[in-house]
């Protein structure tokens, strides 16, 4: 199939992008042009059945001709930081809102299917939920954060364009991923920035008394779900769940990493927005032949051993991971 990935230079996207290449198909790239979406193309780049087309998902004129001629989209370019959408709601908003839109405008003309990356950040705290409750795709999205805001009313807006439109679209709803290429720095995720703070010697920081818990998935595992749902034909109109099912309290995944290196621990203000839990029920997952294959202690010490080979511009990564916005991060 000829399949456009947004966001395919990007941390998801790029270990997406390598599946599809290794399964037969052909793949065009949407992306902003930068350092981190140079080196996460490096083993693919070249290949003859790829295509790049630097761009924003912003920009509707680039999306309509990167739409254009595919059987497949997967959307998975978005800003995704947290912190970042409080000082900035604006360029979120701007990218994961309006950017959806413009990129379903292209699937409404061009008759593709969407696969629609959308976050578990959606769900906000798990309101109401009582002791071994789960949430479940039916559960209320009450984000916490402009982040979650913006990708709950972009996940809206793919469901209202396949009731209204009759869209062939499917809405994945990741929860915690990590692994390979994934972003660190100021706005990195979690672990990166340990490891990064680790490898550097410096102390890690836990926010809070680290007791919010994460249901963490690795990137292959993710990417296993991606093509689950590419060949699945009675995934129209839903959102599914894609998680590990098993949570883990961010205070031991910190004295974890804190014992490899033999690092310090530094305790900071609790942070606004933050969720205290996402407890996944993978159900719906599963019932596709979904099923979790890498643990998070061992994705951690996968993702320890690279980063001790890479070279230490590979830590502090430019601000543009992956994205279709200048201002942007690819899905974690």
């Amino acid at each position: 199939m000829e399949i456009l990935v947004t966001g395919g230079a990007g941390f998801q996207g790029s270990h997406l992008t390598d599946s599809l290449l290794a399964s037969g198909h052909s793949v065009t790239i949407l992306n902003t042009s930068s350092k981190s979406a140079t080196r996460n193309m490096q083993g693919f780049r070249s290949h003859e059945r790829v295509a790049f087309i630097s761009g924003s998902v912003t920009d509707g004129e680039t999306v309509h001709r990167a739409v254009r001629d595919h059987h497949v989209v997967f959307h998975l370019a978005a800003n995704i930081n947290v912190d970042q959408s409080l000082g900035d709601p604006e360029s979120f908003l701007e990218t994961n809102v309006m950017g959806t839109y413009r990129v379903l405008e292209a699937v409404r003309r061009y008759k593709n299917r969407l696969i629609y990356a959308s976050t578990c950040e959606v769900y906000g705290d798990g309101h109401n939920l009582k002791d071994g409750e789960l949430l479940d795709e039916r559960a209320e999205l009450k984000p916490n954060s402009p982040y979650g805001a913006s990708k709950a009313a972009a996940d809206r807006l793919c469901y209202s364009y396949y009731r209204s439109f009759d869209l062939d679209i499917t809405i994945v709803r990741p929860f915690n991923i990590f692994g390979v290429r994934q972003k660190t720095g100021r706005f990195g995720a979690l672990i990166p920035r340990l490891v990064r703070q680790a490898i550097n010697g410096e102390n890690l920081t836990i926010f809070g008394g680290g007791t919010a818990t994460r249901d963490y998935l690795y990137v292959s595992d993710i990417v296993n779900a991606y093509n689950l749902v590419l060949k699945d034909s009675t995934l129209r109109g839903r959102a599914v769940n894609f998680a590990s099912g098993k949570n883990t309290r961010v205070k031991d995944i910190v004295e974890y990493i804190a014992s490899t290196f033999d690092a310090k621990i530094e305790h900071r203000d609790a942070r606004p927005g933050e969720v205290a839990r996402f407890p996944a029920d993978i159900s719906l997952a599963k019932s596709i032949g979904f099923e979790p294959e890498v643990d998070i202690w061992e994705g951690i010490d996968r993702y320890i051993q690279w980063a001790k080979k890479q070279p230490q511009y590979a830590y502090e990564q430019d601000g543009f991971s992956g994205m279709s916005s200048p201002k942007g991060h690819s899905v974690c």
